[in-house]
């Protein structure tokens, strides 16, 4: 009937258009995030899971600007170790790989031992240590920011290396996750361990903001504690109020302790143990925290 050839052809668009309309709201598709969260957010997001014995935790800083333990050079950049998880991880590399292998064999740390290294961005004074580091263990897989530069990863993939690029929250193993590319210039990842009564969160540069990272901490970790706070705060441009209203939002946001270094600068250090007491941590190159110090 000619009526009904007339109709064939809208029911069809109207089927496209159902179908497509499918698609885009499939379970697990990404949404982009505003300006300085998440990259994407997965709807099917990892299985949270903590470390049932925090006592075996144990986080050693390998490279920084800041001394601590005679004997261990200093460079500008950050790397530590952190043990007692399901695989043991080194996060950031420093800028100087011979300053950071030195350092291990001065604390007794065989490269050969690390399962994974996690990078937060591709600034070189977090990535430097990175090639050395191969040189003596190829068997690390690499998990980096799926926004790192092009030719960065592609030397890592025609090296034969194992890589993992992130963009939203995602697993690094039991127990340890990443907080997913924070930021937009540059754009970065942050570590999480989840303890038992609370996490740890460990920042590279936390270019996104501190606060901002550690808000995003607890969200996605679902904890009402952070219990520390360490790593490299990018506060030496802040003032004096400035900095005591850092450390005022640090105490709202439940952070029991606090370790900055690297690029925080003098004067965050100075306020932080001065606001935090003898619940600052001191963190600077060869400085060993362990689990028990944390609950």
């Amino acid at each position: 009937m000619p009526g009904r050839k007339k109709r064939r052809p809208l029911l069809r668009r109207l089927l496209h258009a159902c179908f497509f309309i499918l698609i885009l709201v499939r379970p697990g598709s990404a949404v982009m995030a505003g300006e300085g969260e998440d990259r994407t957010v997965m709807n099917n997001e990892p299985k949270r899971s903590a470390l049932a014995d925090m006592n075996n935790l144990k986080i050693t800083v390998i490279f920084d600007n800041n001394p601590f333990r005679p004997g261990l050079t200093t460079g500008w950049g950050f790397a530590c170790l952190i043990t007692g998880t399901e695989k043991t991880i080194l996060f950031d590399t420093g800028a100087d790989g011979a300053v950071l292998l030195a350092n291990m064999k001065e604390l007794g740390v065989d490269p050969a031992v690390i399962d994974i290294v996690v990078l937060s961005h591709a600034h070189r004074d977090h990535v430097g240590g990175l090639k050395d580091l191969l040189a003596v263990n190829h068997a690390v897989t690499v998990f980096l920011p799926r926004s790192f530069p092009a030719p960065f990863k592609n030397r890592l993939q025609q090296a034969g290396v194992q890589t993992t690029e992130i963009d939203g929250f995602a697993p690094i193993c039991d127990n340890v996750y990443s907080t997913g590319e924070l930021g937009v210039d540059p754009i970065e990842q942050s570590l999480l361990v989840h303890g038992g009564t609370g996490i740890v969160v460990i920042t590279g540069c936390a270019h996104p903001g501190i606060v901002k990272i550690l808000t995003r901490a607890e969200k996605l970790l679902q904890a009402d504690k952070i219990l520390l706070a360490m790593g490299g705060f990018h506060l030496p441009e802040k003032s004096p109020e400035e900095l005591r209203e850092m450390t005022a939002a640090f105490r709202r946001l439940g952070v029991r302790r606090a370790g900055p270094c690297h690029c925080s600068g003098d004067a965050a250090r100075r306020i932080f143990a001065e606001e935090y007491g003898e619940q600052y941590i001191e963190v600077g190159v060869g400085r060993e925290i362990s689990g028990n110090e944390l609950e």
